[in-house]
């Protein structure tokens, strides 16, 4: 269990030149046992041809005088009387040790018969035994000492070669998988970098993994890994402006309503030093504190709309029913001309019946939003436009326009354009944002196109 714990804790790059190394080593060894093998049996062949001839030459001499003429120098070569189990040495050159041989001879009934046998004293021998007449048996036995010697010969260089080419591959699969494996080092280095650094403030991933090679799959991990990071990347950056947009939204909210209620506050003990005088004084005070009340609900009632808006999927915030934006748009109309006397206003509510399906108290909030704020945001007597069409509407003013660089902030929440005017005038900075949360979740969008002398907010919705 140690050992394949040690074992799992090399690199992968180690454990598979160890493995090839292994495979390696169990080929060449099966290799070289098939090669000595072969050449032992290709050896003993020529050995037993040799004997077959040697003794076919005698086999006349011994018909002829009962016994063998010429051996071959380390030779032994023998005639057997055979008399069923009973066997005796007629005459030749014959070992000191008879058992084995006498047994072959034995053996041979009548044909011809081949055996290695082993002499005390003397070594292997290869020996042949074949019956020449009646009763004699010729048994011829070599020495295989020089296939012995060939063959070790021929394992020694097997084993020298076998271990060169077994290093020089170990050191050559090292080299090419140590390149193979390289760009898996590099996103290993990448993915630590990344581990290393402190992403609890920053919204980007600097480092990708780099380089090129390593095969189709290390090419496909490679691309993975880097969408991988630009996907934490783009997460990162998300997070970091939504905590940006927290925190300022917080502080916007925290000012606007530190803002009324400091004036509360203060008319609160203007009131109680006004008690003891004029009625007319108190009631004076009192009326200030109701205006700031009102406005302070009006800002508390924007944000709990955005916060249902933003948690849509959790509530949901609109009533939708069929209705008539003609006669919204005109209940709109009046209520501003009403309230604005001082900004004329120019209708163009169409032919007909506009209907579709949404909230009618929401989307009459979305065109009160966007007429208060043609109203709000430009001076006296400039003229505000309200056209309906059969998918939406739009309100237009003749105003000094919208800065280039505000166009795409202005339905932030408490943004405004022109941060040091009065918010008595310019508004607590949610009424675009609003008109673009009720929007979005009629399933719409809202368009603004400004330039000097004209601003037109376009909503569109789904019919």
């Amino acid at each position: 269990m140690r050992d394949r714990f040690r074992l799992g804790r090399l690199r992968l790059g180690t454990r598979l030149v160890l493995g090839l190394g292994a495979l390696a080593l169990v080929v060449f060894a099966a290799v070289g046992t098939v090669m000595a093998t072969s050449m032992r049996s290709y050896l003993d062949g020529k050995l037993d041809e040799q004997m077959r001839a040697t003794q076919l030459a005698e086999t006349e001499t011994v018909k002829a005088y009962g016994n063998v003429k010429k051996v071959p120098q380390g030779w032994y070569s023998m005639v057997f009387t055979v008399h069923g189990e009973a066997v005796d040495v007629k005459n030749g050159d014959q070992p000191k040790d008879l058992e084995d041989v006498s047994e072959v001879a034995r053996d041979v009934n009548g044909g011809e018969l081949y055996r290695t046998v082993h002499l005390d004293g003397e070594g292997t021998y290869r020996v042949r035994a074949c019956a020449v007449v009646d009763d004699l048996v010729l048994v011829s036995a070599a020495p295989t000492g020089d296939r012995d010697s060939i063959l070790r010969q021929l394992i020694s260089l097997e084993v020298v070669v076998f271990l060169a080419a077994l290093v020089a591959f170990v050191l050559i699969g090292r080299g090419v998988l140590r390149r193979g494996l390289r760009p898996l080092s590099d996103m290993a280095d990448t993915a630590h970098t990344i581990s290393t650094r402190d992403l609890t403030d920053t919204g980007r991933l600097p480092v990708r993994a780099s380089g090129e090679g390593g095969g189709v799959e290390v090419e496909e991990l490679r691309t993975a890994f880097n969408t991988m990071l630009d996907h934490i990347d783009s997460s990162l950056a998300a997070r970091t402006a939504a905590e940006q947009r927290l925190r300022r939204f917080v502080a916007d909210a925290s000012h606007e309503l530190r803002t009324p209620l400091t004036s509360l506050r203060g008319y609160a003990d203007l009131f109680r030093y006004a008690a003891a005088n004029e009625p007319a004084e108190r009631e004076a005070h009192l009326e200030r504190m109701r205006d700031e009340a009102a406005r302070m609900s009006v800002l508390l009632d924007d944000l709990l709309l955005l916060a249902r808006l933003d948690s849509a999927e959790v509530e949901a915030p609109l009533r939708v029913r069929e209705v008539d934006l003609v006669e919204l748009a005109e209940d709109a109309a009046s209520a501003f001309a009403a309230a604005y006397p001082d900004h004329p206003l120019t209708k163009d509510l169409g032919a007909g019946p506009v209907r579709l399906r949404a909230d009618p108290m929401r989307l009459r909030q979305v065109i009160d939003n966007l007429l208060t704020n043609a109203a709000v945001h430009t001076p006296a007597g400039t003229e505000v436009g309200l056209r309906v069409f059969p998918t939406g509407v739009a309100v237009t003013d003749s105003g000094p326009g919208i800065p280039e660089g505000d166009r795409g902030r202005i339905f932030d929440r408490f943004y405004r354009v022109d941060n040091s005017r009065a918010r008595n005038r310019g508004g607590s900075g949610l009424g675009l944002a609003v008109v673009q949360s009720l929007v979005t979740a009629h399933g719409g969008t809202v368009e603004v196109d400004s330039e000097p002398g004209r601003t037109a907010f376009t909503i569109r919705l789904p019919a």
